[in-house]
């Protein structure tokens, strides 16, 4: 099945609801997107990372998935904010591919701090598949898995 077929089926019933995200940027690389997806994490901005998402991506995260932006923001995507917000991320072994209009990101991560009154210090890995459409690069696919340092 090609890409774009792929894509319509994901974005299934959330594209209604999640049609008028706003534009990430038609010059915004892949690895920019990326970067400001996690920027915003970082700072508390929701919009921000949600501009970053396509409205069909699919989150994998520690056994779980969540199919649609609509679900992580609905489900997710706080959590992850405040974590991001309460901890230091150090990105290393970073990689990347890209083909046209699709692109792959992938890199090993650290991430050490306090959380909700617990020490946190994991090794983590994480994978993002992204696509340039008309509204420029968005991110399709995140996976993300840790393990205690």
């Amino acid at each position: 099945m090609d890409m774009d077929r792929r894509a319509v089926m994901l974005a299934g019933a959330g594209a209604a609801t999640l049609a008028a995200l706003p534009a990430a940027g038609e010059d915004d690389g892949p690895r920019k997107v990326v970067e400001a997806f996690h920027k915003a994490l970082a700072a508390g901005d929701l919009d921000g990372a949600v501009r970053r998402l396509h409205i069909g991506v699919t989150v994998y995260e520690q056994g779980g998935v969540e199919r649609s932006a609509r679900e992580y923001v609905n489900h997710h995507l706080r959590a992850d904010m405040e974590f991001a917000q309460a901890t230091r991320r150090e990105v290393s072994n970073f990689v990347s591919g890209r083909s046209d209009d699709l692109a792959w990101e992938a890199c090993e991560t650290r991430t050490t701090g306090t959380f909700k009154d617990k020490p946190v210090d994991v090794r983590g890995t994480e994978t993002m598949i992204l696509r340039r459409g008309d509204d420029g690069w968005r991110i399709h696919h995140i996976h993300w898995s840790s393990r205690k340092a």
